[in-house]
């Protein structure tokens, strides 16, 4: 079943055309990875499924984007709500000038959750689930500005599946860590995909292939080729796409 399908995106801000006529499936509880070089559309990809351009002024949008049966521009949309199903993991950890604990109850307040027991366990299974609930089982109320970027980012992981999102959008949500951080993440990353639907931004074509099963390659807005990762990276069918992960440019 297909969580996600994109049909004829086009999108500007203001005058600029961003991503030009995208077509995409994204099966459930899969891992895409989206590469391309700087500016070719990949962010601005990723936040159309959560209606985060929609935050810029400029941003305007044709085509059709459906979550299950729902089409998440329609007129009748809770964008709160899709944000809830959608969820986001940004390219620098971003926690809240909180607690560790505060961080992951974050969402499940702000959706009304009030009966402190529930918040507590699902505290304890998001961290868990995110693989770092070991180290910071002693440290729950010490300020989420003190651990490591690779611990932020874990918990910032935590704060997301909290409120059980279908789908997890990464952007680069590795590039400013360390090998040991990095590796951490994908194997998380590897364990999430039987219970979420993952697209992940990332410039590391060796880290799409050890995590996602689809990958699309954008070019100039434009998505030149979407194929399972590994026939992708072994066996392009686009001159460009060979030229890209060989390194002749981007």
């Amino acid at each position: 079943m297909n969580r996600i399908t994109v049909k004829n995106l086009n999108t500007k801000f203001g005058d600029n055309h961003i991503l030009k006529n995208i077509n995409m499936q994204v099966p459930e509880n899969t891992v895409t990875a989206l590469i391309g070089p700087s500016g070719c559309g990949k962010s601005t990809f990723l936040r159309t499924l959560n209606r985060m351009n929609d935050l810029i002024p400029s941003f305007n949008h044709t085509g059709e984007i459906y979550l299950d049966d729902t089409e998440i521009y329609g007129k009748n949309i809770d964008v709160v709500n899709l944000r809830k199903r959608v969820g986001m993991v940004f390219q620098k950890a971003n926690p809240f000038p909180k607690s560790i604990f505060d961080n992951v109850a974050y969402g499940l307040r702000i959706h009304g959750i009030e009966d402190e027991d529930f918040i507590a366990q699902r505290v304890e299974e998001s961290l868990k689930s995110a693989a770092i609930w070991d180290e910071v089982e002693s440290k729950l109320y010490d300020s989420a500005m003190s651990l490591s970027g690779g611990q932020q980012q874990r918990v910032c992981i935590a704060r997301t599946i909290a409120n059980k999102p279908e789908v997890i959008l990464m952007d680069e949500p590795c590039s400013a860590l360390d090998p040991i951080s990095t590796i951490k993440i994908e194997d998380l990353i590897n364990r999430l995909k039987k219970e979420y639907t993952i697209l992940i931004v990332t410039h590391n074509m060796q880290q799409a292939t050890r995590v996602s099963k689809y990958t699309s390659f954008f070019l100039n807005g434009e998505i030149i080729e979407n194929n399972l990762t590994s026939e992708l990276f072994i066996n392009p069918r686009e001159e460009k796409t060979e030229e890209y992960i060989t390194g002749r440019f981007g």
